[in-house]
């Protein structure tokens, strides 16, 4: 089983330093969030993830959940730790303190969430999907029904899903058959099937509550017709007590490739009691409150995942001999093959990567918590647009790399890493879903060219260009060989956005193949913008703490010299256009 210690220092570190950014520090709500009181709670999500959640995800991968009879079973060991989950309040932490929650900022549950996806990803789903529900619900729902599910979701009782997959569309939500018939009383009455819902149904909690979407029977085609309704396990009486089964039964769970433990169901709805959540015909918008707080969190999925990879590769690599590196002063036997450059490169490569994203991540939680809670309009909607403008970048590219670091991981535990007695393997196979579900990779960067880099409020992407660009001015001598090859990147992202921009109106074919690769350069070129900010610290701060800011620097020199030209690369291949994708001729 891998071995895993929570990166508490390296959080710690983000939050007491790079907490600088002006809009979030005017938010009130969050004044009394000290460092102090921090480093408590995550030197404790630490302990539980650690010591009682870690070893679930080999559990779950050996012991799948099963359905018997009608009932879903987790597997063993998951009930008693989610009692314990539960009970020591951690599904309340983001959450709103009117429905029991602890009020905690983003800024800080994103690094339970990190720690989490490390310990165990099939653990973690189980309780990730009912933080997307309580947004969801939180955001469009009446008075009543937040006063009457809520509180119940918050404490971890109930647990919630999204169901919108059905087997005649994934992507495409246009094509739904889910059918919702008005009753007498203003009720639905919900008949239809749903697939792919993660955690649709277990033994964890008393009741669960799905976010449906479907088609009024006087709605129009197409996605304009959808709406949003909420649709319990069980029926919530007037008092809150639960009631009798409703229309809704489990067909089948999925036998997959990794996330074992998770139960991903068939959901059957014959004529199950739902509740409209929002206006009528407006499911999709309401939906994607929780899908696009769920991509972010995705792809804080493959940012936990690499950590623990990371680590044990670096272990391995220390303690597992093999050759004679080339400035071996080994008389006998062989070195360690830390000592090999090769194996060097791949470690640096994951730490720096690593290292970058969570930082990445880190500024990314502060503007969401700017656009949900400033109390200027204007600031609101601007730091709006930079998070729709960096989920799909977060989704995507920290999915993407977690399968490049995962994959490394094996190679560097050889013929190991390849077995499951390290549990290597697992870490791969775990992961491969995070690129595809809550809208593939590819959708994702379709979503961004065609949609996020403009939008009403103008040109997104060059007011983003421009704000970073404005940070990073500095007169800090040691900075500025790094902000030279940032710089030029930087250039290299606005041609590309240029180059975008222009073929919009005359080649989309273009577009959208170079939809992934301008992704990659936003990322990488964000990613490094990340570094510029942690190095402002390091410099600045160096004589506090020399043997961490040593490393920050280190790490960050690699990624500029090894990993950032990856974004030049991603330009150069895209703007050859399309030509020969589309004119190929398949046999």
């Amino acid at each position: 089983m891998p071995s895993y210690t929570a990166p508490v220092d390296d959080m710690m570190f983000l939050f007491e330093k790079l907490r600088n950014n002006q809009k979030y520090n005017e938010l009130e709500k969050y004044k009394e969030v000290t460092t102090d009181l921090v480093k408590d709670i995550l030197q404790e999500a630490a302990k539980i993830n650690q010591n009682l959640i870690l070893p679930l995800a080999k559990a779950g991968d050996e012991n799948p959940a099963v359905l018997e009879n009608g009932v879903v079973r987790t597997p063993p060991g998951y009930k008693e730790a989610y009692k314990k989950y539960i009970e020591d309040g951690w599904t309340s932490l983001s959450c709103d303190p009117k429905y029991g929650g602890q009020g905690m900022p983003k800024t800080v549950s994103a690094f339970f969430d990190e720690m989490l996806s490390s310990a165990s990803l099939s653990f973690k789903l189980y309780s990730e999907l009912s933080i997307g529900a309580y947004n969801c619900i939180n955001h469009h729902a009446t008075d009543d029904i937040k006063n009457k599910y809520l509180p119940k979701i918050v404490e971890g009782k109930w647990s919630g899903t999204m169901c919108l997959t059905e087997p005649v569309c994934g992507t495409d939500l246009g094509l739904l058959r889910t059918k919702a018939k008005k009753q007498t009383d203003g009720t639905y009455k919900i008949s239809g099937q749903k697939i792919f819902i993660t955690s649709g149904d277990h033994d964890l909690t008393e009741n669960i509550i799905h976010l449906v979407l479907a088609r009024a029977d006087d709605s129009p085609a197409g996605t304009k017709g959808i709406s949003l309704f909420l649709v319990p396990k069980f029926v919530v009486k007037d008092d809150g007590t639960i009631g009798p089964r409703n229309g809704i039964s489990t067909g089948s769970i999925e036998t997959k490739m990794g996330i074992k433990g998770s139960a991903t169901c068939v959901l059957n709805f014959d004529d199950a009691t739902g509740y409209m959540i929002g206006a009528k015909e407006k499911g999709l918008s309401a939906m994607f409150t929780m899908m696009n707080l769920e991509r972010i969190v995705v792809g804080i999925q493959g940012l936990g995942i690499s950590e623990i990879a990371y680590q044990n590769s670096l272990s391995y690599a220390k303690e597992r001999k093999q050759g004679k590196s080339n400035n071996s002063s080994s008389k006998n036997g062989a070195d360690f093959i830390i000592e090999h450059a090769d194996i060097r490169r791949t470690l640096l490569n994951m730490k720096s990567i690593i290292e970058g994203e969570r930082a990445l991540c880190f500024w990314l939680s502060q503007q969401t918590e700017v656009s949900l809670n400033h109390p200027d309009e204007k600031t609101r909607q601007e730091a709006s647009d930079y998070v729709s403008l960096m989920t799909p970048v977060v989704k995507s590219l920290f999915t993407d790399l977690a399968m490049e670091i995962t994959s490394d991981a094996m190679q560097i535990h050889g013929g190991y890493g390849y077995t499951k007695d390290q549990g290597i393997e697992q870490l791969y196979r775990d992961n491969r879903i995070t690129p595809i579900y809550e809208g593939t990779n590819s959708v994702q960067a379709s979503d961004l060219v065609f949609r996020k880099l403009s939008n009403k409020n103008g040109n997104i992407i060059n007011k983003f260009l421009d704000q970073v660009k404005s940070e990073c001015e500095t007169d800090n001598e040691k900075i500025k060989p790094f902000l030279s090859e940032f710089n030029k990147n930087l250039d290299t992202l606005k041609k590309f956005s240029d180059w975008m921009t222009d073929k919009a109106t005359t080649s989309k074919d273009d577009v959208s193949a170079a939809a992934n690769d301008y992704l990659k350069t936003l990322g990488y070129v964000s990613i490094a913008y990340a570094w510029i900010k942690v190095l402002e610290v390091s410099f600045k701060d160096y004589e506090e703490n020399k043997n961490f800011y040593n490393d920050k620097i280190d790490t960050a020199r690699f990624y500029f010299d090894k990993v950032l030209p990856r974004a030049e690369h991603h330009y150069k291949s895209a703007i050859s256009g399309s030509s020969n994708i589309m004119n190929f001729k398949f046999n």
